[in-house]
């Protein structure tokens, strides 16, 4: 997927492989990157984006995951969906008759993860072996880098203090110290320290004020290391104005990245025969 990405991202308009296809984008969270990257990705694959916001749908007046599931099942071909638990991910899969993508759950944000390992395969070409640290609080992204820097052969380190300390995942090294975490990585990575529903903000703030990705942090790294965040930012919090956008950072090419890998991730679960070419 990441060769195919390469592709799309060179040349946006290569591909009609959604042609006649309709996607449902089902949205429990608020959302930018996420929203405008897959309704232009389907757009630009010829499928046809449906956007299904919060209070939009019957789920809000108590209506079943399962019989929403099936419904859309008969009407879309793929169903996307940014929600809060995980569960409901997985029943609407348990129900549902057509692939379901996650845009963002509590506990994986795959989709942002493929845009990263794209970002540094960029920067860096082979990723076997590159050395990647997560600062900050082990959440759903800290958790997706994991699972998905682990199957590509890279070593992943997730530096948080133990109460925001991420579960343990093969082939990720788990420290407290951000400094240990940084030594030797070819990029330092971020996130919010505090997300929507927390409701202990001002302790979150107190104990990972430590792992604010700076250029001090930043320094401990290799020489040409960059510095990563999956946005939005809170400049002055996880991360300095100064990082966010300096020299170093891959930020936005890394915002960027999310159209090309999740076109190249529709293509391929969607299109039933090879992608198709647009005629020159």
């Amino acid at each position: 997927m990441l060769d195919r990405s390469a592709e799309l991202k060179a040349d946006r308009l290569i591909s009609r492989a959604l042609e006649g296809r309709s996607v449902a984008l089902v949205f429990e969270r608020p959302s930018t990157r996420t929203r405008i990257s897959f309704e232009v990705g389907v757009a630009e694959l010829g499928g046809t984006p449906i956007v299904l916001r919060e209070g939009e749908m019957q789920l809000a007046r108590g209506e079943s995951v399962q019989d929403t599931a099936l419904v859309l099942s008969r009407f879309v071909h793929a169903i996307c969906v940014r929600t809060g638990p995980h569960e409901t991910l997985e029943e609407l899969a348990e129900h549902g008759s057509v692939p379901v993508v996650n845009m963002l759950t509590h506990a994986h944000h795959p989709c942002q993860a493929l845009a990263d390992l794209f970002t540094l395969r960029e920067r860096f070409g082979d990723l076997e072996g590159l050395k990647l640290a997560y600062v900050g609080d082990g959440n759903n992204v800290a958790r997706s880098l994991a699972i998905l820097g682990a199957t590509a052969g890279m070593e992943v380190a997730i530096a948080s203090p133990a109460e925001y300390t991420l579960d343990t995942v093969a082939g990720a090294t788990l420290v407290t110290d951000p400094a240990e975490a940084a030594d030797g990585a070819a990029a330092l990575y971020t996130d919010v320290w505090v997300s929507m529903g927390d409701e202990d903000a001002d302790r979150r703030r107190e104990l990972l004020a430590p792992y604010r990705l700076d250029d001090a942090l930043l320094d401990r790294a290799r020489d040409d290391a960059i510095a990563l965040h999956c946005l939005p930012a809170h400049p002055g919090e996880e991360i300095t104005a100064e990082v966010l956008y300096g020299e170093r950072s891959s930020v936005m090419n890394q915002a960027e990245n999310r159209l090309h890998v999740q076109k190249a991730l529709l293509e391929r679960i969607l299109s039933e025969t090879e992608p198709q070419e647009v005629p020159v």
